[in-house]
């Protein structure tokens, strides 16, 4: 295969691809689930292995380009029309927190664990779980988050205040999944006797009742059982 072949084939997949994306529109980028992400994989894939593999001709590399956008785009028309097909192939958002309460078997139905939960709470400008009434996991793996009335953004206008009294505290995670965060103790500067207290005060005995606890400055500690008992 000589360059002038190579050069061929990338000029007609790149213009086959580009012709392709803009036919089938902006949901291939703007709401990528995982098949649509698969399915633009393939595509790369169709025309990298006609560059490569001399029995690939380029009358078949456009062929298999066509075929496929052809399939996505019968499949993004069955999504649109029928709702049961768009649930079947594109899932449903789930509920991760539930008036106010860590759903952990939704998290694990969803393979998600509590770093990765805290993670995108954090990309929504939530660093407590305390402030979330509910956080929905969309099925393109981004949260969408409503917070508890009490911790809604108010604006200074909005109270007719210039300067806000209070600076901001960071919420710091003392048990994470059953398992004490020492090292969040030591910032905080307080030991493991005084979350076992903290703990008791709550009618918990063990650590491995904890699915979650935070500590908040000036605030009592807030702390989630497997059983989803809060104690705050």
């Amino acid at each position: 295969m000589n360059l002038w072949s190579i050069a061929a084939d990338l000029a007609v997949g790149y213009v086959a691809l580009f012709a392709l994306t803009k036919f089938l529109g902006k949901t291939q980028i703007a709401q990528l689930s995982p098949f649509d992400f698969v399915s633009a994989v393939t595509l790369g894939e169709l025309v990298g292995n006609s560059i490569y593999d001399k029995e690939i001709s380029t009358i078949k590399m456009l062929f298999a380009v066509i075929i496929w956008g052809a399939l996505i785009f019968i499949t993004e028309i069955a999504t649109q029309k029928s709702r049961k097909f768009r649930h079947f192939s594109e899932g449903k958002p789930a509920i991760i927190i539930n008036k106010g309460k860590i759903d952990y078997q939704e998290l694990k139905k969803n393979r998600l664990d509590m770093n990765q939960m805290q993670h995108l709470l954090r990309s929504k400008d939530v660093f407590s779980v305390r402030e979330c009434e509910y956080a929905l996991l969309e099925t393109d793996g981004t949260l969408s988050v409503l917070k508890k009335p009490l911790y809604d953004e108010v604006t200074k206008q909005d109270l007719n205040l210039i300067h806000t009294p209070n600076e901001g505290v960071l919420p710091l995670t003392v048990i994470l999944d059953k398992e004490i965060i020492y090292d969040n103790l030591k910032i905080i500067d307080k030991d493991e006797s005084w979350l076992r207290s903290e703990m008791e005060k709550a009618g918990i005995k063990h650590s491995e009742e904890v699915l979650y606890a935070e500590w908040t400055e000036g605030q009592n500690l807030f702390i989630q059982t497997f059983d989803k008992r809060i104690s705050s």
